[in-house]
């Protein structure tokens, strides 16, 4: 899970502020590196990259001084490859047919060694351990035709998750695989064009939404227009991914026509009409990502909703940090609960997931040090049981909790009264989309590649 944008002025514009701006909309998205590229007037394409948020990693001052007509950036959560500066994003190329190019990616690719393995043998030679570089050698080793075909036809070798941004002379091209994994949207504003993982970068910008790019698009901005076109791919059905509405994305943005904060409130809705609580119970909600449906559950079910756990606002999200230890110390870091207001009294606490544990544990932990009477943990998602290949950090299913621990062991384990969960239909009923047009694979073990052999 990564976060990306593009822009395109035909007249020129100072794009890097731009992207800039449109990264740090998307920083919840990835926070260990961000990156931008551009070409210059003569076409050639230049990157700027830095570990670390958007603010330190890249230099507003400078890249607001840049005119250009293409641009691309990159917030990085590793899901492959490590942390170091060798695998942030955007990455850069240059072949003797096709000139220089940048490619900036959301998602995970499955057959990576696959590819990898083939084009080693054919000479290649990678600089990097990210699976993004894969689709860099594919564009660069088809010389026999335009840049536009040989972006199409790489495309066409990809399995898995990939959402795209490309900037290759003065030129913006941005794919969505073929089954729609990933978020990418369209905007615009004053002529300027621009794609985003979410629609809430834009409304930073100041653009205004136009739609979500189709699964299997592939969509060219450059001087001429906007022009659409179509992997040469017919996937058995599309696997949107349940998660972003339930965690990574930001409540104020739309994905494929759906509101993430009505699908949050609507989850907690549902959680509440099969998960009671005592009578007496107040409902909080873990910052950010439970708050929202612990509002729906609190309207649902009647019981005050009180904001009980205060979150440092400069503090990471725990789950996207990267060892064990820094989340553990994360928890602490980011959360405080408010005294007054927990002890003695009966807690219902609504998270959005449980992944590994150790924030449920923390918390559980705070919350009884703070007096709590009763501990109530609500999961406004199924359990998570199955590692995710199409870009979210769980390669194993021993790092998950629930994979591992029946509800009651994890009630225990968490040292909460009781530890109840959304089903997979009532999450799939918050979504408002069909549940062959999601993918659930980390709640169910229902791959994409079982459809598509």
């Amino acid at each position: 899970m990564c976060g990306i944008i593009g822009a395109f002025s035909s007249r020129g514009a100072h794009l890097l502020e731009e992207i800039y701006l449109g990264l740090y909309a998307l920083q919840h998205r990835g926070q260990e590196a961000a990156g931008v590229a551009w070409s210059d007037e003569a076409g050639q394409v230049l990157c700027r990259r830095g570990n670390g948020l958007v603010h330190l990693a890249l230099s507003q001052t400078e890249l607001a001084q840049v005119t250009c007509q293409a641009a691309i950036g990159h917030v990085r959560y590793a899901t492959t490859g490590g942390t170091g500066l060798a695998n942030a994003q955007p990455l850069a190329a240059s072949s003797s047919v096709h000139g220089s190019f940048a490619v900036a990616h959301n998602g995970n690719l499955t057959n990576t060694d696959e590819l990898k393995r083939q084009m080693e043998h054919g000479g290649a030679i990678f600089q990097s351990r990210t699976d993004t570089e894969v689709v860099l050698h594919l564009i660069s080793h088809q010389p026999d035709v335009p840049f536009a075909d040989a972006v199409q036809r790489s495309c066409t070798k990809l399995r898995g998750a990939f959402s795209l941004v490309i900037v290759h002379e003065n030129r913006l091209i941005a794919v969505r695989d073929p089954w729609g994994f990933r978020p990418l949207a369209l905007g615009e504003r004053d002529g300027v064009f621009y794609v985003a993982s979410e629609s809430c970068a834009f409304d930073l910008l100041g653009a205004h939404f136009i739609r979500d790019l189709d699964p299997g698009e592939i969509l060219l901005i450059d001087s001429t227009g906007l022009h659409s076109s179509k992997l040469p791919l017919t996937p058995a059905r599309h696997y949107h991914c349940a998660f972003e509405y339930v965690y990574f994305a930001r409540p104020d943005s739309v994905i494929d026509g759906v509101s993430v904060y009505e699908s949050r409130i609507r989850m907690g809705r549902e959680l509440a009409k099969t998960n009671g609580c005592p009578t007496d119970a107040v409902v909080t909600g873990l910052p950010d990502s439970g708050t929202i449906a612990a509002l729906g559950y609190a309207a649902e079910s009647g019981h005050a909703y009180q904001a009980a756990i205060v979150r440092n606002r400069y503090s990471g999200r725990t789950f996207i940090e990267p060892t064990p230890r820094v989340r553990e110390l994360g928890v602490q870091k980011k959360l405080n609960p408010i005294r007054s207001l927990i002890e003695g009294r009966q807690l219902v606490a609504i998270d959005d997931s449980v992944v590994r544990g150790t924030t449920s544990r923390k918390v559980c932990d705070l919350l009884r040090r703070c007096g709590a009477r009763g501990i109530h943990l609500r999961i406004s998602s199924p359990p998570v049981c199955y590692p995710c290949f199409y870009g979210i950090d769980t390669p194993s299913r021993d790092d998950l909790v629930a994979a591992q621990k029946s509800v009651p062991a994890m009630a225990s384990q968490f040292g909460c009264d009781s530890l109840q969960y959304l089903t997979k239909e009532a999450l799939i009923r918050s979504i408002g989309k069909p549940a062959c047009e999601l993918c659930t694979a980390c709640f169910d073990g229902h791959y994409m590649e079982e459809d598509e052999r």
